[in-house]
């Protein structure tokens, strides 16, 4: 997730090909559905549900 990454809506958009206002708009749309205020709070989301990176 660009968010955890700390990129900005400019970075995100940029990176995706969408403006900045549809980034802004879906990442407040996912912040609502996880019950987020933050995007420090995306972030630690992330890193507690991601699966852990398997080493060969």
């Amino acid at each position: 997730m660009l968010v955890a990454e700390g990129k900005t809506n400019k970075e995100i958009a940029s990176e995706v090909f969408l403006s900045d206002k549809t980034v802004k708009n879906y990442v407040s749309s996912i912040l609502s559905k996880l019950n987020l205020e933050r995007r420090a709070q995306a972030a630690a989301f992330v890193a507690r549900h991601r699966p852990p990176i398997s080493e060969y």
